[in-house]
């Protein structure tokens, strides 16, 4: 059923998923491994950021193909929640064994090929969580919960982080008695993330409630999902504001998911920053993302999603142009903490504005349509990274193409009308 007030424990525990998966985007996509890959396993800097980047693309196209079919297979199939959970299981096991990377060049294939897998379980999960919110509340109260939601996300990143900051990296002596010449309080990392996974979204799987769906058999589900994928591209093709919006978000979701994939890297390759310094920055940087997710959330409600996204892109354009030129290390992180307060407002505010475009019945297939728009292109900023360093060997040139993408992005979004609540 659809609830009309903002937040009960179905809601809340919905929200807490994100609580439970954004340590995945925090220490292994952004801060800990890329820096631990940076540092330690690839030959330098220049090298990780380009193997990095054709990862990240490479990952990226495999999601974009696979998004949309499992959307609409699951439209069509068994509960959302139940497709949730293989995903869920798989970021879990592939984070746990990163564990296994060792401090040698030789072991960077398997931290490479870990994580895309881990990344492509990731976004897959993601299809079929943020399908689930148009059930949960009405379109008025559908921006303040999914800025709740990405709030507790920042939060649960940024205390995570913090367990692993003080419980590992600066502890003397390091629990479970690792051994700080392999790395391993560093390699821990995994299972932690793991382990945080697991236990928080539980709540999700036993409280959060949907609709009643259809219950065809996978096979039957397959079948008709994949047939009727095609009517939900014809259904997009129709839409013009649906359609309009998605290309929006494939241009500049690309630039944003660029800055997140190589936050780290740059931190650790541009400004010299050890594992220590890397985390603390991604302690301020979640801390401001989380604010202006509950900030912005409320507001997404009272002004609508589209302004919130213009104001995000406009100043991460903004802050992000400096970031590219200072050499001061003190402004990189005014910018960097001033830079995360615009993050969570522009991915929250595009979710709630995809709820409110979206055709009603089509949520999964839709939101793999939606995945597909963060996804499709998305291999082309890391691919240009990892091309412009291997051209110029510079980090700053290298990020200085995501600009374009939040500009363009953001004028396309100007051109569409967005319909008012219910």
């Amino acid at each position: 059923m659809i609830f009309k007030t903002p937040i009960n424990r179905s809601v809340f525990s919905w929200c807490v998923y994100d609580w439970a998966n954004s340590p995945f985007p925090a220490i292994v996509l952004t801060f800990v491994i890329p820096a631990y890959f940076t540092n330690v396993v690839a030959v330098n800097a220049e090298t990780a950021t380009s193997q990095w980047a054709f990862m990240i693309g490479t990952s990226s196209l495999i999601i974009a193909f696979v998004s949309p079919v499992i959307g609409s297979i699951a439209d069509n199939g068994h509960r959302l929640k139940s497709w949730l959970v293989l995903p869920t299981i798989i970021l879990a096991l592939m984070t746990a064994m990163l564990w296994f990377v060792q401090p040698l060049q030789s072991d960077g294939i398997l931290l490479l090929l870990l994580t895309g897998v881990a990344l492509i379980a990731f976004e897959i999960s993601m299809v079929f969580y943020n399908a689930l919110l148009p059930n949960l509340v009405s379109s008025n109260y559908v921006g303040r919960v999914s800025g709740l939601g990405w709030g507790l996300g920042y939060i649960g990143g940024l205390i995570c982080l913090l367990i692993f900051l003080v419980g590992f990296i600066q502890a003397e002596t390091p629990p479970f008695g690792l051994n700080k010449w392999a790395l391993e309080h560093v390699r821990a990392s995994g299972p932690l993330v793991a382990l945080w996974l697991i236990f928080f979204s539980l709540p999700m799987f036993f409280w959060t409630q949907e609709k009643s769906r259809n219950t065809n058999p996978v096979r039957s589900a397959g079948e008709f999902g994949f047939s009727r994928l095609f009517s939900s591209f014809r259904v997009l093709l129709e839409n013009k504001t649906l359609s309009r919006f998605l290309l929006a978000r494939m241009i500049f979701t690309d630039g944003i998911n660029t800055l997140f994939a190589f936050g780290g890297i740059y931190a650790a390759g541009t400004f010299g920053m050890g594992m220590k310094d890397v985390l603390l920055f991604g302690l301020l940087l979640n801390a401001t993302a989380g604010f202006g997710a509950f900030l912005f959330g409320w507001l997404d409600d009272r002004i609508g999603p589209k302004a919130i996204i213009l104001v995000g892109l406009s100043s991460i354009t903004l802050v992000g142009l400096p970031i590219l030129l200072i050499e001061s290390v003190v402004w990189f992180w005014i910018l960097g903490a001033i830079l995360g307060i615009f993050f969570g407002p522009v991915q929250s505010a595009s979710r709630s504005l995809m709820v409110r475009l979206v055709p009603t019945g089509e949520e999964a297939g839709m939101f793999g349509l939606y995945a597909l728009s963060g996804k499709i292109t998305s291999f082309v900023g890391p691919w240009l990274v990892g091309l412009l360093v291997l051209t110029y060997d510079s980090q700053r040139i290298a990020l200085s193409i995501v600009i374009p993408f939040l500009i363009i992005g953001g004028l396309i979004l100007l051109t569409i009308k967005v319909p008012s609540n219910d």
